[in-house]
């Protein structure tokens, strides 16, 4: 038993959302979200996780990079769903957006506009954080001959860039009020987790920092990425801007694999390897108020396994 007194590790996991929370549980997922009359609407589907049908991508290190797809189509999909519950005047549609829209049937531009989403926010996150990252770092190219100090002044970067990123975002009024879903999403975990009553009273009295959390993934992915090139040389920038791509399914299998094996056992190592990723999560969890964690309720309970303990990590 870990020192928060957590009863059991459950997989069910979750992702703030615009006034709402999506919870993924072992075969089903939901979403809860508030509209601004104050009333809640729900929406449950059903998980089918692509290793089920081709048991390979179930496989280590191969499993990482399909279940980010599979999280970011999710995430995204589940936001763009939050997001029609919006005032109406806060609502923003793209021009590509209308454009799809308006040229193909519901069904499919719908489905054209996740996978434009998850694209761009792929390709975004490649550019700021690995990409840029390379550029600046190989202005140093002539200064500094050691191969392995420039990795290190490269990873430094990306952390420096990751984390400016995370505070910039953090001072959208938006944002903030996600950042609070997001800690009343962890707090219904981790009530969940040690075994008692799914109330607001004890909800609120939980830690708001969670160590199986996907802001610690992407903080590993960092961490693993400077381990993980620090073993190649390269001459040019461009070089190491392939080379770069080229690992990125290797650095995020590997990075998966360390936080399921941080999320399934408690002692120093996992807890070394959980503490960045909790100190980062002071900017990326905010405290809930009551009504917040009442919607992070609702959807944990709406995903909860028939079979107890069905869902343990």
């Amino acid at each position: 038993m870990s020192k928060e007194n957590v009863k059991f590790r459950t997989s069910i996991g979750g992702q703030a959302l615009l006034e709402g929370i999506l919870m993924r549980g072992v075969d089903k997922q939901a979403i809860v979200v508030r509209k601004p009359d104050g009333e809640t609407v729900e929406k449950i589907e059903p998980v089918k996780p692509l290793r089920l049908k081709y048991p390979i991508l179930g496989w280590p290190l191969i499993r990482g990079s399909v279940n980010f797809v599979e999280t970011l189509v999710n995430g995204v999909k589940a936001l763009m769903y939050s997001a029609e519950f919006m005032p109406e005047e806060e609502q923003e549609t793209s021009k590509l957006d209308r454009w799809l829209e308006k040229h193909l049937s519901g069904e499919k531009a719908e489905r054209a506009i996740i996978g434009v989403s998850v694209f761009f926010g792929i390709l975004l996150a490649v550019v700021l954080f690995f990409m840029l990252p390379t550029v600046i770092a190989g202005l140093f190219t002539g200064l500094v001959k050691s191969s392995v100090l420039r990795n290190l002044i490269e990873g430094v970067i990306r952390i420096v860039i990751f984390l400016a990123y995370i505070i910039l975002a953090s001072k959208m009024k938006e944002i903030k009020r996600v950042w609070m879903y997001h800690g009343a999403e962890h707090k219904t975990i981790f009530c969940y987790e040690k075994g008692l009553d799914l109330t607001v009273e004890n909800a609120r009295t939980q830690p708001r920092l969670h160590p199986r959390c996907g802001t610690s993934f992407l903080f590993i992915v960092m961490i693993v990425s400077i381990l993980v090139t620090s073993v190649v040389t390269w001459t040019t920038v461009w070089l190491r801007l392939v080379i770069r791509i080229a690992l990125l399914p290797v650095i995020v299998g590997i990075s998966y694999e360390i936080i399921k094996y941080a999320g399934r056992h408690d002692n120093v190592l996992t807890r070394i390897l959980s503490a960045p990723g909790k100190a980062l999560q002071l900017v990326t969890t905010a405290e809930p108020e009551d009504d917040m964690l009442e919607v992070a309720i609702k959807a944990l309970k709406l995903v909860l396994p028939d079979e107890e303990g069905a869902d343990r990590w």
